[in-house]
C-alpha cells in the first residue's frame, strides 16, 4: 500500500461510506474516511492526501465549507464533490471552489474510479503505468507515442485523437471506459457534437483492428466502450 494514492473521504451515510471505502481499498487506494463534517479539517491536517472526495450535505459542517479550508491548507489538491442535489447553484458553487468533478448520487462506483484516475493523472499523481507507450492488442501492436498500429509488416498511422482514445481503451483493456470520462479527458467536453465525434472515431478504430477476430470494441449501452481482447482473458 506504500505506493497507493491516498484518498480523504468525507461521507456521513455510514452504509454508503463503508462500502465506498472498501471498494476504493480493493482498487489499491489508501482511504481515510470521516463521517462528520465537524472533524473533517482536523483529520485532514493529521494526514497526507492525494485527492479528496467530499459529500456536500453533511452534519454540522457542509462539504463546501470543508473544501474552502482544505483549499487554504493545500491549494493544489484535487477535489471531487458527491451530492444528491442537482441544483445549478450548487454545481456552480462546487466548481467555483476549484472542484475537479461533481458527481450526483446515485452513481456507478466504477465511474468514480475512472474519474479519480483521470484527475490524478492530470495532477501528476499516477505513475509509470499511465506512461506506457507500447501496447499489445491481440495480433496488433500499438505505439501510442508514434501513433502507429502494426500488424506484421503492415503499419497505419492514426490521428492524435484516435491515438488518445485507443490508448485509453488499451490502458483499461477488457474493462469499461465511461463515455463521459473519455469525452472530458480527450475532447474537454461531453456535449452532443463531441459525443457524435467520438462515435465516428470508435467506428474508425474498429475498422483498423478488424483483421483480428479476437479483438472487439464493444458498445456498453448507456455507459461507454470496452476494448475486448479474447486472447488476454
Amino acid at each position: 500500500m506504500n505506493d497507493a494514492n491516498r484518498v480523504f473521504l468525507v461521507e456521513d451515510d455510514l452504509n454508503f461510506g463503508a462500502i465506498l471505502k472498501s471498494y476504493l481499498e480493493l482498487n489499491d487506494y489508501e482511504v481515510t474516511w470521516v463521517d462528520d463534517g465537524k472533524v473533517a479539517v482536523e483529520t485532514f491536517l493529521k494526514g497526507k492526501f492525494d485527492i479528496c472526495v467530499l459529500d456536500v450535505m453533511l452534519p454540522n459542517v457542509d462539504g463546501f465549507s470543508i473544501a474552502r479550508e482544505i483549499r487554504h491548507l493545500q491549494p493544489g489538491i484535487p477535489l471531487i464533490f458527491l451530492t444528491a442535489k442537482t441544483l445549478k447553484e450548487d454545481v456552480l458553487e462546487g466548481f467555483k471552489l476549484g472542484a475537479d468533478d461533481y458527481i450526483t448520487k446515485p452513481f456507478d462506483s466504477e465511474v468514480l474510479l475512472y474519474k479519480m484516475k483521470a484527475i490524478l493523472k492530470r495532477h501528476g499523481q499516477i505513475g509509470k503505468k499511465e506512461e506506457q507507450r507500447e501496447f499489445r492488442i491481440g495480433k496488433y501492436s500499438f505505439d501510442a507515442f508514434l501513433r502507429i498500429i502494426s500488424l506484421g509488416s503492415e503499419t497505419r498511422k492514426i490521428s492524435p485523437k484516435e491515438a488518445e482514445l485507443l490508448k485509453m481503451l488499451c490502458q483499461n483493456m477488457n474493462e469499461v471506459v465511461p463515455r463521459d470520462l473519455a469525452l472530458k479527458t480527450i475532447w474537454g467536453d461531453d456535449n452532443y457534437f463531441t459525443t457524435r465525434s467520438m462515435d465516428v472515431f470508435i467506428t474508425k478504430l474498429r475498422k483498423y483492428l478488424n483483421q483480428d477476430p479476437d479483438v472487439e470494441i464493444e458498445n456498453i449501452h448507456g455507459t461507454g466502450y470496452r476494448l475486448l481482447v479474447k486472447s488476454s482473458l
